[in-house]
């Protein structure tokens, strides 16, 4: 059987551990011929945003065909916010498919994928939604206009041939029943997840010595680890960095990992220290879970990533800022929640995990015992185009 995945409404990073990539090798690894039409829409090797030079069909490194297609050339600007493709339709018919998985449903050429089910009334037909209240809708625009209108209205056309709409997060549920008003029994949950493959080699002991002799870290040193793209919604990275320097706690060290914008740069870099405290740069895909499981607890203060779900997977215990409606992190007593901005309740969090080992130690059980069966891709994969 043909699988279509169809990355268009979004972004698509090869060699990378996102769900656009992870559904993919794991439903090629289930023994299904797959393709990912995508945007040209990737990462530069800092993690900055870019768009790739040229189109092009290739095989990527698991196995699967990927068909990277540019915005129509005419109004480009226009085509970029809107989403229209060359060549969208034919494309899809070509590769003729059985099941279609919408990354994302923003995105115009959405009614070829209509035009497609309408005339194969055989094809099962899947879309997911990465859009929420937090990082979506958030100006006039995009609230009353594409989401609330286009969108909407497009989400509306594609629901009677669809067999499933999911929220990669319990927020992004209830943005496809709240916003879009697509039935509730057609929504769902998918999780975001980790690829299994990665997390077991990262559990190993060997991995774990490697990266901390890379960083002058004994095996015996406590280990936090944060980053991912540090931006405007993630700055209260700032207030960890703010709160280990303070605390001063013996054979605590931090790693700060990921893309830095600019108006951030200095701030960051004066509280670095080399030392207790030290910026390692942007991580590669694999080597972020490598990091993982040489650390001791992960604390992501800011905006939820797809960061969260992994270090879950891999097994460590985890500090996360709270959020209403993204607390399925918390797999029975694994992390705890800040509510607060505040350089003083991170301090006190800290704390209460290092200076009980008892306390950490619960937390660890719980993450190795439920994190990767709650996030293994390889389940998800296989829940992703299942048929209740």
């Amino acid at each position: 059987m043909k699988i279509l995945h169809l990355c268009l409404g979004c972004f698509y990073i090869d060699n990378y551990s996102y769900q656009e990539n992870m559904l993919p090798k794991y439903h090629k690894k289930m023994g299904y011929d797959v393709t990912v039409i995508a945007s040209l829409v990737s990462f530069d090797k800092n993690g900055q945003q870019c768009l790739l030079a040229t189109e092009s069909e290739y095989v990527c490194a698991d196995h699967y065909k990927v068909i990277r297609i540019d915005f129509k050339p005419f109004m480009r600007p226009l085509n970029r916010i809107l989403k229209r493709y060359n060549n969208t339709y034919s494309l899809i018919n070509d590769e003729h498919p059985d099941i279609i998985f919408v990354h994302g449903c923003q995105f115009l050429d959405i009614r070829y994928v209509v035009k497609y089910v309408r005339k194969h009334r055989g094809v099962r037909l899947f879309v997911d939604n990465h859009s929420d209240v937090a990082n979506s809708a958030r100006n006039i625009v995009s609230k009353y206009i594409l989401h609330r209108i286009l969108w909407r209205y497009w989400a509306k056309q594609i629901e009677p041939y669809t067999a499933k709409f999911y929220g990669v997060l319990p927020a992004r549920v209830e943005f496809l029943k709240n916003v879009y008003k697509l039935p509730e029994l057609k929504c769902d949950l998918l999780v975001i997840g980790a690829d299994d493959e990665r997390v077991i080699l990262a559990k190993e002991e060997i991995t774990k010595r490697k990266v901390r002799e890379r960083h002058n870290i004994a095996m015996d040193e406590f280990v936090i680890i944060t980053g991912g793209k540090i931006d405007s919604g993630k700055k209260q990275i700032l207030l960890l960095i703010r709160a280990i320097s303070a605390l001063r706690l013996a054979n605590v060290k931090l790693l700060v990992f990921g893309s830095v914008i600019n108006h951030l740069r200095d701030e960051l870099f004066a509280l670095v220290d080399n030392d207790r405290i030290q910026y390692i740069g942007w991580l590669e895909s694999d080597e972020v879970y490598d990091y993982f499981g040489a650390s001791d607890l992960a604390v992501f203060p800011g905006g939820h990533s797809v960061l969260w779900e992994q270090a879950v997977a891999v097994g460590i215990p985890c500090v996360f800022k709270y959020w209403n409606g993204m607390t399925h992190v918390d797999v029975g007593g694994n992390c705890k929640f800040i509510y607060n901005d505040t350089v003083e309740e991170i301090s006190n969090i800290l704390i209460g995990i290092i200076n009980d080992r008892d306390v950490h130690s619960k937390m660890k059980k719980v993450a190795e015992e439920k994190g990767l069966k709650t996030f293994s891709y390889k389940e998800i994969a296989r829940r992703a185009i299942q048929l209740d």
